[in-house]
């Protein structure tokens, strides 16, 4: 079983920026492609970014697109989320996903393995 940990939420400051990171417990980012998804109170999982195995083609939703960027190293098995210009409406908790296949942050019951999720909260 894939394990995905996500340190690096918290309280911030509107503007930003601020580096979310997804560590995997094995090597799978050349296999898996990765997506990061958020979820704020009473709303629907929304997935905001992802990037392909192999080819690194990344995707964004509206919302995000310029302002945040998605990465990885394959080397660390680890995907990074690079938020600028964060608003308040920015807050939510914030998943990483893998997907045995190519990117795709359209559903959220195409992944395959979930982290635990962690609490960003942006302040005006």
């Amino acid at each position: 079983q894939v394990r995905l940990m996500e340190p690096g939420g918290g309280l911030f400051q509107s503007g930003g920026p601020r580096r979310l990171s997804c560590t995997a417990s094995e090597f799978i980012l050349n296999i898996y492609s990765m997506a990061w998804f958020r979820q704020a109170p009473g709303k629907a999982r929304e997935g905001v970014s992802c990037i392909n195995r192999g080819d690194g083609r990344t995707d964004y939703s509206d919302s995000v697109k310029g302002r945040f960027t998605i990465s990885r190293d394959n080397d660390k098995n680890t995907v990074y989320l690079e938020m600028n210009n964060l608003k308040p409406e920015d807050t939510a908790v914030y998943y990483c996903a893998a997907r045995l296949g190519s990117c795709s942050r359209r559903s959220a019951g195409d992944q395959n393995f979930w982290g635990q999720g962690t609490q960003v909260t942006i302040s005006s």
